[in-house]
């Protein structure tokens, strides 16, 4: 007798396929930080001179790029299990730490270890935080 209650109606399912729409966090978050990432790669490459064209482009397909990644990133994140989706989180953060140390002429050897120990420790605490917030 109790069998409608607890069968999903086919009209609910689509019409809610049809309205999803991405919350503002979504793109509030991600917009944030690629402007906050491009000025600083644009403001690390000016190195104290005068800004030219081709450091407010630096920083401005820096930003977009990381802002374009993020957005992905939390699009999926949902659908990967705990270890994966703590790797994915230090993984683009020891790429996006490395990039903006390269930009300083130090040694390859540098940015990529700092961008290393610092993906290591993003890896390490979300994967953290996410094991313990997760049923």
């Amino acid at each position: 007798m109790a069998t409608h209650a607890a069968m999903p109606g086919r009209r609910g399912t689509r019409a809610h396929a049809r309205t999803r729409h991405h919350s503002p966090l979504a793109w509030a978050l991600p917009l944030v930080l690629g402007v906050i990432y491009g000025f600083y790669a644009a403001f690390i490459r000016r190195d104290g001179g005068p800004s030219t064209g081709g450091q407010v482009l630096l920083g401005l397909v820096a930003g977009v790029a990381l802002a374009a990644l993020c957005f992905a990133v939390g699009r999926v994140q949902r659908s990967l299990p705990r270890e994966l989706r703590a790797a994915v989180y230090g993984a683009l953060t020891a790429c996006a730490i490395g990039f903006l140390v390269s930009l300083t002429d130090t040694s390859v050897l540098r940015s990529a270890g700092l961008g290393l120990v610092v993906g290591a420790g993003v890896l390490v605490v979300s994967f953290y935080f996410l094991y313990t917030r997760e049923t």
